[in-house]
């Protein structure tokens, strides 16, 4: 099994879902070194860190937007999807981000809701360029 920085295995290999009763409490881990390898970064990455991966960014929207938005009169919301995402620069081991969103569209949808267009832009303090812009939708209801 290739390991980084000879520490924790990458990835596990099984034939069938059941094998993996075998394997409970075995971590894994990320198998691209710009995220994961501390000492490679110092020497070969821009900046001499790892960088967060563009998903983790990402998945920063969920609890970023509630900070940003709310709906005082509505009885649920759903996540409905993204039309475009774009890591554009990195974020830097260690860095602070925040999120700057712009409401692109508000369409009517069955059931007392809406359908929110969303740009979500993912700043990272002291960078210029963002680190991911992303139109993403969601569904509040009344």
């Amino acid at each position: 099994m290739a390991r980084v920085a000879d520490k924790e295995p990458m990835m596990l290999v099984v034939e069938t879902p059941q094998d993996l009763s075998k394997h409970i409490g075995r971590r894994t881990g990320d198998h691209q070194w710009i995220h994961v390898d501390v000492e490679r970064a110092k020497r070969e990455m821009p900046g001499g860190k790892t960088i967060a991966h563009g998903y983790l960014t990402l998945s920063l929207l969920p609890r970023m937007m509630p900070e940003l938005l709310k709906v005082t009169k509505r009885s649920r919301g759903v996540n409905y999807g993204s039309n475009k995402i774009r890591f554009v620069s990195p974020v830097p081991a260690g860095a602070r981000v925040r999120l700057r969103s712009t409401i692109k569209n508000v369409e009517p949808v069955e059931g007392n809701g809406v359908r929110i267009t969303f740009e979500a832009v993912i700043e990272v303090e002291g960078q210029e360029r963002p680190a991911m812009v992303a139109e993403t939708l969601g569904i509040q209801y009344a």
